[in-house]
């Protein structure tokens, strides 16, 4: 697989300078929390990046808005409502959320960010968390588990991670196990920073970042209508070294791909899948969603059956790219299972055991070029269906 740029993560995620959050429930899950404060003590440089669903949620109709200004105090989220088809209504209660937060916070609508996660087509019960957020600033706390937990939905473990650059912290909390395959980001994730970088640069990184992580992250390859990612810099570690910064921040949200890949709903191995050898870099892209889309490669890797015919298919269907039989090998954790477009020399009992590990790295070599792409899923299991079966009802 690509090596990551050498990256040594905390032990233990923990906020940068000046950062905090508070969490509550407000009774929109029956005991866990819903309700979510991200905070600066003073305004950061902020970008964001956002679902392209023609269907998007409220609070992204308003992120797309509040993010132009560049500068942002905090974020608001809440999880088990997704604000999401609700007209009007829904705006205005994202409006009001944003609002509610910022008076909390000592500081002005425009200055926050509003996410929301869960059910679609259910109104937001906006007293509700008008009321949690009424006196939450006296909670705020360092620990970004706080906030991971907040927004979780059908996640089974908080997702938090942090890195230092120089002097300064970058921090990663994020959320999602099911409707992710976004063009931008993921469902929800937030990255802290105590780095003084500009909006703009700020926004050029979050981008590059995303195009390798976020962006080449399937579950199920349906795009949220909620899909929000933020970065916030407040400045207060300073300036440093934007090459460093950038190669930190690349490292951190490939591993938080990683993470929520592995959590997916169902999943019971994170998939890899590196495309090597193609003519462009979109035809890599291509065809390395391809294969971390196709039921048939995840339901081989759940069940360790050694169909390897399912990589040739899912290749050879992306018709737009440039694809040679004759050129294209394949290997599964090392094991070469398809060599010059035909099934390599190698023992079943040797494949299943390799499927049966975690991770699965499946490395396909087109032969006709020179670039690169991963993605990154997991398998599909039964428990996948399950929790979908049901998720409105529950």
């Amino acid at each position: 697989m690509p090596a990551e740029p050498a990256i040594t993560f905390h032990a233990v995620a923990r906020f940068p300078r000046g950062f905090r959050c508070a969490s509550r429930n407000v009774g929109l899950k029956a005991d866990a929390p819903d309700l979510v404060l991200f905070t600066s003590e003073v305004d950061a440089s902020a970008a964001a990046v956002f679902t392209r669903n023609l269907f998007p949620g409220a609070p992204v109709v308003l992120g797309r808005e509040t993010i132009k200004g560049g500068r942002l105090r905090g974020i608001v989220a809440n999880s088990k409502v997704s604000n999401v088809a609700t007209g009007d209504a829904g705006l205005q209660n994202a409006k009001r959320m944003a609002a509610a937060a910022a008076k909390e916070l000592g500081t002005s609508a425009d200055r926050m960010l509003v996410s929301s996660t869960g059910v679609i087509g259910v109104q937001l019960p906006i007293e509700r968390i008008e009321t949690g957020l009424s006196g939450i600033a006296t909670d705020l706390q360092d620990d970004p588990l706080v906030g991971a937990q907040a927004i979780m939905t059908t996640d089974t473990r908080p997702k938090t991670l942090s890195t230092s650059v120089g002097d300064a912290t970058i921090t990663w909390v994020a959320k999602g196990a099911g409707m992710i395959e976004p063009n931008m980001a993921t469902m929800l994730a937030y990255i802290f920073t105590d780095a003084d970088l500009p909006a703009a640069t700020l926004d050029g990184m979050l981008r590059a970042a995303a195009r390798v992580s976020f962006n080449m992250l399937s579950v199920d390859s349906d795009t949220s209508t909620s899909d929000t990612c933020a970065i916030l810099a407040n400045g207060l570690a300073g300036e440093v070294d934007t090459k460093a910064f950038s190669d930190a921040l690349i490292a951190g949200c490939i591993r938080m791909a990683e993470m929520l890949a592995r959590d997916g709903e169902g999943a019971t191995r994170l998939l890899r899948i590196c495309v090597r050898g193609a003519k462009t870099a979109t035809d890599a892209r291509r065809i390395a969603k391809s294969l971390v889309n196709s039921p048939l490669v995840k339901t081989m890797v759940h069940g360790a059956d050694p169909n390897v015919g399912r990589i040739l298919m899912a290749v050879g269907k992306c018709f737009d790219a440039t694809v040679v039989p004759a050129k294209t090998s394949a290997s599964i954790n090392g094991l070469e299972v398809v060599k010059n477009g035909m099934r390599a020399d190698f023992s079943d009992q040797s494949a299943r055991a390799t499927l049966a590990t975690d991770p699965v790295d499946i490395i396909v070599d087109l032969g006709v070029g020179g670039e690169t792409a991963t993605a990154f899923g997991c398998d599909l299991s039964r428990g996948y269906i399950e929790e979908n079966a049901a998720y409105y009802s529950t």
